[in-house]
């Protein structure tokens, strides 16, 4: 049978280290690069792995990502964030596949935000490339890039085949992590791809981000959970563009308030479209729905 290796990059973990890797020790390999942790993230992997290596702090994962795959030995490669854990029947059916055509294997992700399985607001299957054959995956050394694959890909369904993900479990972790360590990576990426900052970007983006998330990947379905979420995420973008500005020195730009206007009519326009939109889907009246639809064109 093929052999398996698992691979985790940790950065002060000592909260999660100890759950994730009871959930892979099941593989034949156990792979943990840090980033100089300071807690006792690398202390409590050391029951668990002896494959235990340093690397620099880059303050996201990814250049490490790459140096730890390169310390794999494994035909296959299972890459577990320290915050994730594998669940029995994933690791059996990851197991199962080593003897299968395809060369890579994305897999669904529950996210696990503020105590809830979000299920939507764009958090779910959100598939990620985590299961490969050696030598099939890389990751490009920037922030939340699109890994580069070799070879057929399969796509696994269901939540019974999902890796579990304890993601943010505080208003401040969010606020921290994504704000202050995310948004900034994230504004750093735009300006070297050549990004041309504008104000109305800064309007624009966080805007479509909340009606994004909460109608059309139907964060509302998630109660308050989702509702809080769009909002953040769409804060999460206009910080973002608060970067590059800083990135400008502040330059300063005139906004003139007709295009501000017009820019805010277009998404109160788009957001009434979509509050009545889902109330005439949710009315099981059809003389009422009718009625709704007819106020709809009217409105909108």
């Amino acid at each position: 049978m093929a052999k398996i290796s698992v691979v985790i990059n940790t950065y002060n973990e000592e909260a999660h280290i100890v759950r994730c890797l009871k959930s892979v020790t099941w593989a034949d390999e156990i792979v943990l690069v840090d980033m100089h942790s300071e807690d006792k993230t690398r202390e409590l992997a050391k029951k668990f792995t002896k494959h235990i290596y340093l690397h620099e702090k880059t303050g996201y994962v990814e250049p490490a990502r790459n140096f730890a795959i390169a310390k794999a030995t494994g035909d296959w490669i299972l890459i577990v964030d320290a915050d994730e854990e594998i669940p029995e029947s994933l690791a059996k059916q990851l197991q199962s596949l080593t003897s299968h055509d395809a060369s890579v294997v994305a897999i669904p992700r529950k996210n696990i935000l503020f105590g809830k399985w979000i299920e939507h607001t764009g958090w779910w299957p959100d598939r990620q490339i985590r299961f490969f054959k050696k030598g099939s995956v890389t990751w490009k050394n920037e922030i939340h890039s699109t890994p580069e694959t070799k070879g057929k890909v399969m796509q696994l369904e269901g939540e019974q085949y999902a890796i579990v993900h304890h993601n943010y479990q505080s208003i401040k972790q969010f606020l921290y992590k994504s704000y202050e360590v995310y948004a900034a990576q994230e504004a750093e990426t735009l300006i070297n791809k050549g990004y041309k900052f504008t104000y109305m970007d800064a309007i624009r983006f966080p805007l479509q981000e909340f009606l994004s998330r909460y109608f059309a990947r139907e964060g509302y379905k998630d109660g308050f959970h989702g509702l809080m979420l769009s909002v953040l995420m769409g804060i999460y973008h206009f910080v973002i563009f608060a970067y590059i500005w800083e990135k400008k020195k502040f330059v300063s730009e005139h906004v003139p308030m007709a295009s501000l206007e017009k820019e805010v009519q277009k998404a109160s326009k788009e957001l009434l479209f979509w509050t009545q939109t889902k109330t005439i889907e949710q009315e099981k009246d059809f003389l009422k729905k009718v009625a709704l639809r007819l106020q709809r064109k009217i409105r909108v």
